[in-house]
């Protein structure tokens, strides 16, 4: 099989994983590599990724600033959903997978290589998430999954392969945490926090303070939405990527935003995970006050009742998947009307909404008040119990 591969695009972080991968490709197949690196908002030295890159033997390096093509086209559309899996997790890592694959299609394509390469390991998600759109996208392509092939099976091993090399890697085998970073959150697992009751260590988490270190001041914020997309903070429209770094800085200064969790990975294994999403969980909240006044009741119900399965595509990666298309435009369908401004308190942890409105609100406080009116009658109310109730009254007929 070495043989046949000529040419690899690399799925390229600069972590630990991908560093020695870069040379295995190199060793195990005698092929080209292009390392790949993704910008969707790690804040990492980018250049100094490329010269690790180069020092460990890459034949071409593509960086490209992906963050509004992110933000736009694969964050907002699970926003728009309120996207959640197993009521904790906001899948910062897995909406990022889908795009990356894409690229690294478009990328071999463009450049005749044969193959892709990812640094998923084979107990994971990522594994399923890259070659679900590799396939997808591109039958043809040959996939090299090193963790499903190589002898090392271990973060230590890694580390050891890595010092006989002369591989520059990042990690160190003191601290091997596995740590994921994008423009929506961070994650964090392996190391000590496969301990599922050993908490974690502060110091270890890098975009949110934890509450009790908070500001001990409320702060109040307006996030306004246009179809169901947040379009401005503060009256001040932004850019996607910008009104979600904005948030995070904001949100993380205020302990918004963190998740501990076990989750069940697709696999079948339990997985624990430490996440912070401050930016994202601000939205979520946001989006939802303002859904509450604009959207029809049955029209939300029928939505949320579809979330966990949305939520399950993307977490299990059928981002490029027919299901999840169609539900996309369902979704989207009822977001038309999904515009208008959510009011939100910060306060050590907490993000609170204290207001909400919208042009086009369908909450009516003529009808909803408890004081007189003259729009409702609620004599009428009795008819209404009684004929849902008839069901109720047969069957209790029935049973004496």
């Amino acid at each position: 099989m070495a043989d046949r591969i000529r040419k690899v695009v690399l799925a390229y972080s600069g972590g630990l994983d991908t560093s020695i991968i870069l040379y295995w490709l190199r060793e195990r197949y005698s092929c080209q590599v292009i390392a790949f690196l993704a910008d969707l908002g790690q804040a990492e030295d980018l250049e100094e990724i490329r010269q690790r890159a180069k020092a460990t033997g890459a034949d071409e390096i593509i960086i490209e600033d992906l963050k509004e093509v992110f933000a736009r086209d694969y964050i907002f559309p699970m926003l728009r959903a309120n996207a959640i899996y197993e009521g904790g997790y906001l899948l910062g890592t897995s909406i990022a997978r889908p795009l990356i694959a894409k690229k690294q299609v478009e990328i071999a394509r463009a450049s005749g290589a044969d193959a892709v390469a990812h640094g998923a390991t084979g107990k994971g998600n990522d594994q399923v998430r890259f070659e679900l759109t590799y396939m997808a996208l591109c039958p043809d392509l040959k996939i090299i999954a090193p963790w499903r092939e190589w002898e090392l099976n271990s973060r230590k091993a890694l580390v050891e392969y890595a010092q006989k090399h002369n591989i520059p890697v990042p990690v160190t085998k003191e601290k091997p945490y596995s740590c994921d970073r994008n423009l929506l959150h961070t994650s964090y697992e392996g190391g000590i926090l496969e301990d599922p009751w050993r908490e974690p260590d502060e110091e270890m988490f890098l975009l949110t303070r934890s509450p009790e270190k908070s500001p001990d001041q409320k702060l109040y914020l307006e996030v306004q939405y246009e179809k169901g997309d947040p379009v401005a903070l503060n009256g001040q429209r932004k850019s996607p990527a910008a009104l979600i770094q904005e948030l995070n800085k904001i949100g993380g200064e205020h302990g918004i935003g963190r998740v501990d969790m076990v989750e069940n990975r697709y696999v079948g294994i339990k997985s624990r995970g430490v996440y912070e999403t401050p930016g994202g969980t601000i939205l979520h909240i946001a989006h939802r006050a303002v859904e509450s006044i604009t959207m029809d009741r049955e029209v939300m119900h029928l939505r949320d009742s579809l979330m966990p399965q949305y939520a399950q595509m993307i977490y299990y990666g059928y981002w490029f998947s027919p299901e999840r298309e169609m539900l996309q435009k369902a979704i989207d369908e009822a977001q038309k009307d999904v515009t208008g401004i959510a009011r939100l308190k910060l306060y050590r942890g907490n993000c609170t909404v204290v207001g909400r409105k919208a042009e086009k609100s369908l909450y009516s406080d003529s009808y909803a008040t408890f004081e007189a009116d003259q729009v409702y009658d609620q004599k009428q109310a009795q008819g209404f119990i009684q004929i849902n109730a008839l069901r109720l009254k047969m069957r209790q007929l029935l049973n004496q």
